[in-house]
């Protein structure tokens, strides 16, 4: 029985969700091209996605929950860093845009 509580335990701290925390600003967004600027974007969309479906119910979330709630907290935590990090770059990334002319 010991085993199989251990098994999930380490099952559930490995499967915690990290997903990419994008960089809000960097340091050649000045000089990227309208075209970059889009690229920008639609990257930044696929990382606030794939960070809102680490937050949907998993089998692994369902098990941090239940085994080792912490993880899930740490879960939830680092999905809304890596949410408000990708907004953030949108909303820059289109201001950025809207200073050069860029028609997105």
């Amino acid at each position: 029985m010991k085993n199989i509580i251990a098994i999930l335990f380490v099952t559930a701290l490995a499967g915690c969700a990290t997903p990419t925390v994008v960089e809000t600003r960097k340091a050649g967004d000045s000089s990227l091209s309208c075209e970059q600027i889009k690229t920008e974007i639609s990257e930044a969309e696929r990382f606030e996605k794939e960070a809102r479906k680490e937050r949907s119910v998993t089998g692994t979330n369902v098990a941090a929950a239940i085994f080792f709630w912490p993880a899930l907290l740490g879960t939830y935590s680092n999905t809304e860093q890596a949410i408000t990090a990708a907004r953030d770059r949108k909303e820059h990334m289109n201001k950025l845009a809207e200073k050069n002319g860029c028609k997105l």
